[in-house]
């Protein structure tokens, strides 16, 4: 490999890690901020998402330009490739994480509504998955990527218990129907954090094995298509 593509490559790698750093300290903040109540911490991830929206954009352009100069193939292709569908999924999370923060300033103005325990655990299980599938890119470990996959099918049966119990609290207490709402759209702000988890565990598999894993269904074979280099 030339020297001057492994230097932008350690480079792009180094950027995306860092990135990633940001929006774990958002979610760690946006879920204490909806548990504990607290709008000053709400505030200071909705802060933050401009400056991950900054460094989005510049990671993309980095790897544009990277393919444009060095025009790389095989497992240097695969790791830009990664790397860009990687900090995609990482600003979206951010994003997810500023619309959570929004949630906990909204449940703030309702004291008595008791938020649902299990939520807090859906999102403890949800903060694991992301932390789990970022030291998966940095070892660059399919196998952990796979696990990690595997975990987002409990993450969505606990949404759906949530909302089951939402859905209950808002029949029998009309006056907590709203903040049920904004716990509701939180849940829901969780479980799609934890979808783009399985996403970039999806590219950490395509990027190690060159395989393409997203899209297969149980039983029905590989629907996506299957590459090697």
């Amino acid at each position: 490999m030339p020297l001057h593509l492994q230097r932008d490559l350690d480079h792009l790698h180094h950027e995306v890690l860092s990135l990633s750093g940001v929006v774990e300290e958002m979610l760690e903040k946006a879920t204490r901020a909806l548990f504990e109540r607290n709008a000053h911490i709400a505030d200071e991830v909705i802060g933050i998402d401009i400056i991950v929206d900054e460094r989005e954009v510049q990671i993309e352009e980095e790897c544009l330009k990277a393919l444009a100069l060095h025009q790389p193939v095989a497992v240097d292709l695969r790791r830009i490739a990664t790397v860009l569908k990687v900090n995609n999924d990482l600003e979206r999370m951010a994003d997810l994480t500023v619309n959570l923060a929004e949630r906990a300033k909204a449940v703030i103005e309702y004291p008595t509504f008791v938020i649902p325990p299990r939520l807090a655990r859906m999102a403890d299980m949800a903060k694991g998955m992301v932390a789990d599938v970022l030291d998966s890119f940095v070892s660059m470990d399919s196998m952990a990527a796979a696990r990690v996959g595997a975990t987002d099918e409990l993450v969505d049966r606990m949404n759906c218990e949530i909302i089951e119990e939402l859905q209950a609290t808002m029949r029998t207490s009309p006056d907590q129907v709203v903040p049920a709402l904004h716990c509701f759209s939180a849940s829901r702000h969780i479980e799609r954090i934890s979808d783009h988890a399985t996403n970039i565990s999806d590219d950490v598999i395509y990027m190690v094995d060159g395989v393409i894993v997203r899209h297969r269904f149980s039983g029905g074979g590989d629907v996506g298509s299957v590459t090697s280099g």
